[in-house]
């Protein structure tokens, strides 16, 4: 690591340097936890997501950039403006690796410039920061900012950037990756776009990274790749078809959402029309990966009438079936517009969703807010990132969207944050993890669907209660250590966890064992959940819908499922050593040498 946290204050424009203490690379490795650490210990309780006073966190870890494989993602931390609980989130690509060849290990930006004074970052190799007028880039979208920005700064730059979504502070915007990756979920675009930043800039860094034991992480490096390259959903599924590999899988469960959930299970010759075979046959161009990646599971893609990336499995269910759309020419298009609004893909279809069942119970009235329709859709994309018509109400995501026609039990969300593309009915250790997690509705921050359908590392009863909270407990803090180091989950099916302790000790030439690893990952898990019960969540916060508490699925291999969430919460406060209200214990708290937040 750099050792190196760069400050930026926009209030003054003034930009310095501050070292991280080793205590804290100790406690929280860097990525994710690093961010928690420092959002905590800065941000007041109670504030305005989009106040100047919230601060946007990017950290890399100590293996971005290194030989370990998929080592190219990088971290964001701050409050999110659609749930108003803490928030990270992580992206691939190369800025990551790029920004740490600067001699960094952070980017803490506070305050706002003036609302007449729009601006990007430029950090250009480690002594040339600036914040750069970027008058002429407000307004544009993320392609074309991108297009610009290179013309401006040179091809052989990374790019963060907002698209309108962002500048028009939509609860759901993203912040944009080269214009095609996205940090996407919460809501951080608009936060970037309260202050006034269009773009951050990462170009020339040459700083090298020294590991005491090169030779040994050579040899590490090329038995993870050759075990990649073995391990069929790594060397096949995700290689193949991307992560739309997953829509047949799901569906053959009966987990794989249509008409804002009310159906998990499409007859195989209708689901085939979004597969992600059929998207490979009709659209692909080539594979993408990210930096060292070699599993390339990104899909570059071209309708004929437009190009771009994706769609991810996420984002192809969101703005298709989950919308009664099965068209795959229209949700590819609507893909790319999100890409080119900043726009979280899947909050945008589960809103649009939310919206279409109000509308077929007659609660509203709206004419383009039909399921299926397809000609529509693109519309709704640009009048929500516009903020115009009925997307001025869209744009604050499904929960206020449905309180404000007392609907609220049509919103599929969890904390504000919009469920993604498996049913909960059909899974109950996932279902567990949506209403626990930190930053709400979450598949990544434990993902069980892996144990549970996939069987990857083996498979476990998806309907059984015993024994999910002590799985999902791993798992949540083996995702926090993923999010920290900063490393991808997809090689994690390939390599497990023991790989990631042997990188990691290479690394820094000395013992880092699993347990070490888990209960760093506890602490950045609870210490998160510290901060949500300082900003007034409990246990009533930890809840699903009703749709999946009450309502049984009618057809598919889930059929007569509901979840049976309280035995799980129960079950699962115990394993976290929190009491029956989800209040972590002053003996876990000794464990973890953590307080409580004031």
């Amino acid at each position: 690591m750099n050792n190196k946290i760069l400050n930026i204050d926009l209030d003054s424009k003034k930009v310095s340097e501050k070292p991280i203490e080793e205590e804290i690379f100790t406690d929280f490795l860097g990525g994710r936890g690093l961010g928690i650490k420092l959002l905590t210990d800065y941000l007041p309780k109670s504030t305005d997501p989009l106040s100047k006073l919230n601060p946007l966190i990017f950290s890399v870890g100590p293996l971005t950039g290194t030989l370990t494989p998929t080592s190219g993602r990088f971290s964001l931390v701050t409050k999110s403006p659609l749930t108003n609980t803490i928030f990270h989130s992580n992206s691939g690509g190369f800025w990551g690796p790029y920004f740490k060849r600067c001699g960094y290990d952070c980017l803490f930006i506070k305050g706002t410039l003036s609302s007449d004074n729009k601006g990007y970052i430029l950090i250009d190799g480690y002594d040339k920061i600036e914040i750069k007028d970027a008058e002429s880039l407000w307004g544009l979208k993320t392609s074309e900012t991108l297009k610009k920005i290179q013309e401006m700064e040179g091809k052989n730059c990374q790019v963060l950037s907002i698209g309108p979504a962002g500048e028009n502070l939509v609860k759901f915007s993203a912040i944009m990756n080269q214009a095609h990756r996205a940090f996407g979920r919460g809501g951080v675009g608009a936060v970037m776009g309260s202050k006034n930043i269009k773009a951050i800039v990462v170009k020339n860094g040459t700083l090298k990274f020294p590991v005491k034991n090169k030779e040994y992480m050579k040899k590490l490096a090329i038995v993870a790749r050759d075990k990649i390259k073995v391990v069929p959903i790594t060397s096949q599924g995700m290689a193949l078809f991307g992560t739309a590999a997953l829509v047949k899988v799901i569906n053959s469960f009966g987990m794989f959402p249509v008409n804002n959930y009310q159906f998990a299970y499409t007859e195989p010759e209708k689901i085939d029309l979004v597969s992600g075979e059929r998207l490979r046959e009709r659209f692909l161009e080539k594979s993408e990966g990210c930096y060292n990646c070699i599993i390339r599971c990104g899909r570059m893609t071209n309708t004929g009438e437009a190009s771009g990336k994706g769609p991810e499995y996420e984002s192809l269910w969101a703005l298709g079936p989950l919308i009664g759309i099965f068209e795959l020419k229209t949700i590819t298009h609507a893909n790319y517009l999100c890409n080119d609004y900043g726009l979280d893909t899947m909050s945008t279809g589960a809103t649009i969703a939310c919206a279409m069942e109000l509308q077929q119970k007659e609660l509203i009235k709206h004419d383009s807010l039909t399921f299926g329709n397809k000609d529509s859709l693109c519309e709704l994309i640009e009048q929500i990132s516009l903020r115009k018509g009925i997307g001025n109400e869209l744009a604050e995501g499904s929960l206020r969207f449905s309180r404000k026609y007392n609907a609220q039990d049509y919103a599929m969300q969890v904390k504000g944050m919009e469920i993604p593309a498996y049913d909960p009915r059909g899974a109950f250790g996932h279902a567990l993890n949506y209403a626990v997690s930190s930053r709400g509705a979450c598949h990544l921050t434990g993902f069980l669907v892996a144990l549970e359908v996939l069987g990857a590392p083996k498979k476990i009863n998806r309907f059984s209660v015993r024994g999910k909270s002590d799985l999902l407990y791993l798992k949540q803090n083996q995702s926090a250590v993923e999010d920290s180091l900063v490393t991808c989950k997809f090689v994690g099916y390939a390599l497990g966890f023991e790989f990631t302790a042997r990188f990691l000790s290479t690394l820094l030439d000395r013992k880092i064992s699993i347990t070490d690893l888990i209960t760093i990952g506890e602490r950045i898990y609870t210490l998160e959940r510290l901060f949500n019960i300082r900003e007034g969540f409990s246990r009533k916060d930890d809840i699903l819908p009703k749709r999946f508490l009450e309502t049984p699925l009618q057809d598919g291999p889930s059929k007569g499922r509901v979840v049976p969430l309280d035995d799980l919460i129960d079950e699962y406060y115990k394993v976290r050593n929190w009491d029956e209200n989800g209040i972590p214990t002053d003996s876990l708290l000794e464990k973890l040498s953590l307080k409580r937040l004031i």
